[in-house]
């Protein structure tokens, strides 16, 4: 025999059910995504190397040949001891004397000169092993007074831009990135007392341009309650 508060607390049931069950597969979903999106873009980028370098490997390199399948991957192998290869050949004192006689060779050529220069600037950027890194992160007002933007600080501002930029003091470059795309962005050059530095590292502010504000760096984020041993510290004291 049921009650009429019975029912009420049947029917009071099912929702708390309903929500747990959305956010398991909520939690479900955070989890499985980003693994998910990593896997696919391996295994498309390792398809992509494949269909470029397999085609230009002789048939009798190929290791399709002697075991009979298509193992995806085998191409990015074959093009990553390639590189290696390379990079050590152009290490040594040969290697740097065919390189600079095919750059000889190079600027002879208007358009092909411009091309292979630029593309050179951007490897060298991006995969060059230097000290050449941002400084700081940094708060800016940037498009205009009382809006902020992060920016990163490069270097101080040198040569013709120190000299012609009238600003107060010192001038320092800082690179503000866009979101959520943070290498494109703009350089702009700012008095150093109107650049506010961080603590935040830089990866850490580069995780925040990319969520577009949604991940902070849980250390520093002051939404977040301090840590229990933080707060004992300060109790006892």
């Amino acid at each position: 025999m049921t009650t009429p508060f019975d029912e009420d607390h049947h029917s009071a049931r099912k929702p708390r059910r309903f929500a747990g069950l959305r956010a398991s597969f909520l939690t479900g979903i955070v989890v499985i995504a980003p693994v998910s999106l990593t896997i696919w873009l391996i295994w498309t980028l390792m398809g992509w190397v494949d269909g470029f370098v397999l085609p230009l490997v002789p048939d009798r390199f190929n290791p399709e040949k002697y075991i009979g399948i298509n193992l995806r991957g085998i191409g990015l192998i074959i093009f990553f001891l390639f590189t290696i290869v390379v990079g050590w050949i152009a290490k040594g004192l040969i290697g740097r004397s065919l390189i600079r006689f095919a750059e000889s060779l190079v600027d002879r050529m208007p358009v092909v000169r411009s091309i292979y220069s630029g593309a050179k600037q951007i490897a060298e950027t991006v995969f060059a092993q230097s000290e050449r890194n941002f400084e700081k992160a940094c708060l800016i007002e940037y498009p205009r007074r009382g809006i902020w933007a992060i920016g990163f600080i490069s270097t101080e501002a040198k040569g013709e831009i120190a000299r012609h930029a009238h600003g107060d003091g010192q001038m320092v470059s800082v690179f503000v990135p866009t979101t959520p795309n943070p290498t494109s962005g703009f350089l702009l050059f700012f008095p150093r007392h109107d650049v506010i530095e961080l603590d935040m590292s830089v990866e850490d502010a580069a995780k925040l341009v990319i969520s577009a504000g949604l991940v902070y760096p849980n250390p520093k984020d002051p939404s977040k309650p301090a840590d229990k041993k933080g707060a004992a510290r300060k109790k006892d004291a």
